[in-house]
């Protein structure tokens, strides 16, 4: 068992984004955070969040609000880029407890983010692309999206994909499931 009581953040973000190349001068930029902590020592999913994200450099496009349905409004009650990553320190311990996250958009999106911004990267070192440890796990040769994982794994699709919240809260399921298996990479 870790420092962290073998508490791990299941992490994933959902951005700005287009149907193309992004208006003149934006960037695609983090405008939800969802965060489900998962025991996995007891094996159980023990806390869901969500941390909406206000853009600094670009607006939410109709596309984005089909894709996620997050709207311009509902970013602009969140908080800054800044302070999410505070809170995310804070709150959530992101420093000292391992991460993990479907794939590795989600931590070279942080890195891009606080690099552009020069806000302190909240996250420590210890992450998992719980992508590739999903396919070790089944033996499989092609890295599935979350939404095909589920359906091997057999497990249900819960709220909305493309939804931080929700997609955090399957992934973590996935990663119940690889480690269940006996397959889930030690955290030192």
């Amino acid at each position: 068992m870790n420092a962290t009581g073998g508490l791990l953040n299941v992490v994933d973000v959902e951005a700005t984004c287009w149907d193309g190349d992004p208006p003149p001068g934006a960037v695609g930029e983090i405008i939800e955070i969802g965060l489900t902590v998962v025991d996995l020592g007891t094996a159980e999913r023990v806390g869901r969040h969500r941390i909406l994200v206000r853009p600094a450099r670009s607006t939410v496009s109709g596309f984005c609000t089909e894709l996620t349905g997050l709207t311009q409004a509902e970013v602009d009650t969140g908080l800054s880029f800044a302070e999410a990553c505070r809170l995310l320190a804070r709150e959530h311990r992101a420093g000292a407890r391992p991460w993990a996250s479907w794939g590795d958009y989600d931590r070279h999106q942080f890195t891009r983010q606080c690099r552009a911004t020069g806000t302190a990267y909240p996250f420590g070192q210890h992450h998992t692309n719980a992508k590739a440890a999903f396919t070790e796990a089944h033996g499989l040769r092609k890295r599935p999206g979350m939404a095909q994982a589920l359906q091997i794994a057999g497990l249900p699709l819960e709220g909305r994909h493309h939804r931080g919240e929700d997609d955090a809260w399957n992934i973590a399921a996935l990663v119940l499931g690889v480690a269940a298996r006996g397959s889930w990479p030690e955290s030192s």
